[in-house]
């Protein structure tokens, strides 16, 4: 998918510009096809080596932002 293709690898930061981690995958909705959810994989060395088991899951609506690098919203902004 061409969705994956463009998302996957970019980093998400946080309203504050700090990097959170970087995309490892994308969870749709099999139904509507929309996406649900980003999955991340934590920086260094460990991720480097591929022996990370660390990772989020940050809903879809939580995103202000997808360019160049993927920009969170503020915790205070989701519940408006």
């Amino acid at each position: 998918m061409k969705i994956i293709e463009n998302i996957v690898g970019k980093e998400v930061v946080n309203t504050d510009a700090v990097l959170i981690g970087k995309v490892s995958d994308v969870e749709f909705n099999d139904v509507t096809k929309e996406v649900e959810s980003l999955i991340l994989k934590k920086g260094g060395i460990s991720e480097t080596l591929n022996i990370s088991k660390s990772e989020d899951i940050i809903p879809y609506d939580m995103i202000s932002k997808i360019g160049d690098k993927i920009l969170l919203k503020d915790a205070f902004d989701v519940f408006d």
